[in-house]
């Protein structure tokens, strides 16, 4: 069954770093792609970022270029979104999410209905 398990979520301050994990449970991530997005309380689900499957292209939402990078470590079967300058307006429940197919590409803009299976989500804030 596959199944992401997100992990890393936390309080940060403006201009903090954090840094996400996405681990696969009962599959092998390099044979999807993958993708993170975040839901603010009140406002619809954004894509921020997504990997493919084992050529690695990336893609990243508007907002979070330049400061945001996804990666994979298939060794550990674990998807990063590492976040940096992070600001108020990045707060958010942070979510996982696998393609249904395997060796599929990411593509542009990042939408959650190509995706199939989901993280339950970790809570990230950013304030002072």
């Amino acid at each position: 069954q596959v199944q992401p398990v997100e992990s890393g979520g936390g309080l940060v301050q403006p201009g903090g770093s954090l840094r996400l994990s996405c681990a696969g449970s009962g599959f092998t991530l390099n044979d999807y792609a993958i993708a993170w997005f975040r839901q603010a309380p009140g406002k619809e689900r954004e894509g921020v970022s997504c990997i493919s499957s084992r050529y690695s292209s990336t893609y990243y939402g508007d907002s979070v270029k330049g400061r945001f990078t996804i990666s994979r470590d298939n060794a550990k079967n674990t998807v990063y979104l590492q976040m940096n300058s992070l600001k108020p307006e990045d707060t958010a429940v942070y979510y996982c999410a696998v393609t249904g197919n395997m060796y599929r590409l990411c593509v542009s803009p990042i939408l959650s209905y190509d995706y199939e299976y989901w993280g339950q989500g970790t809570q990230v804030t950013v304030s002072s």
